[in-house]
């Protein structure tokens, strides 16, 4: 791997195929016109999940554990951090990206299912060869100003009324919100800036494949804005957004040390 991302061309390359992945034409049942994917990938997620809601404090006290642990033993909760969010992306991977949606049938968003099918093995992997050290006493003040966006989507305070998204600042959905653990643009701010605490201690192909490919959905999902009755959604991408640019400046140099290679 190494010897590989040394050479000029390997990142672009690899940042190349994640847009090619992002933007697979999605699977529908009934045919629909592209103009509208937009559209189709909003019904996707409006009906994904469902039978899991209940299940939203899961997600989030399995994330404050393995947060806990590598506060109290950083090198076993490190790979815990890294194989729990593993784990997580292939559960948003079987979950979040198909469904049976009202206007076209199964719908299956095929981009962002490989997404987080490979996010899902990539931190994995990242486990498995100890390629993160995260240490929060060493990491630098500023990086701290960072975690209010992290916890804004831990905390994911959205709710739906009458086809409009609107905030719902229930101090309960900081424990139970489905969306945290069961949505890719959610649950992935979290991680960034767990990464950009644990940076330059964190494998560099892992980093910037996984805020490369957050950027990417960081700017796609800025089309909210564009609806008044999404305003809010688009407030709430702006820490995948906001996070992905920071991790991508963080992880330019290659100076990953050996012990996360």
């Amino acid at each position: 791997m190494k010897a590989l991302a040394s050479r000029n061309w390997f990142y672009p390359l690899i940042g190349f195929l994640l847009v090619v992945i992002a933007f697979l034409p999605l699977y529908t049942e009934a045919p629909y016109d592209p103009r509208d994917t937009s559209q189709v990938i909003f019904e996707i997620l409006q009906h994904t999940g469902a039978s899991l809601v209940s299940w939203g404090w899961v997600f989030h006290v399995l994330t404050l554990v393995v947060i806990g642990l590598a506060a109290w033993r950083p090198p076993i909760g490190s790979r815990a951090i890294a194989a729990y969010f593993g784990l997580n992306y292939l559960v948003v991977a079987a979950v979040q990206t198909h469904a049976e949606t009202p206007t076209y049938g199964l719908a299956i968003h095929t981009g962002a299912l490989m997404a987080d099918v490979l996010l899902g093995l990539l931190w994995l992997w990242v486990a498995w060869t100890d390629g993160l050290r995260l240490d929060f006493r060493a990491a630098p003040r500023w990086r701290w100003l960072l975690l209010p966006l992290a916890v804004l989507t831990f905390w994911s305070p959205l709710a739906f009324e009458g086809g409009r998204a609107v905030p719902n600042f229930d101090p309960a959905l900081l424990l139970t919100s489905p969306d945290y653990g069961l949505a890719y643009c959610f649950l992935t701010p979290v991680l960034l800036f767990l990464l950009i605490l644990a940076h330059p201690h964190v494998n560099r192909f892992a980093l910037l494949v996984t805020a490369f490919n957050g950027l990417l959905y960081g700017l796609f999902n800025l089309s909210y804005w564009t609806n008044p009755d999404l305003a809010w959604l688009g407030v709430m991408h702006l820490p995948l957004l906001i996070l992905s640019l920071v991790t991508l400046w963080l992880g330019r140099k290659a100076n990953e040390p050996a012990a996360a290679s």
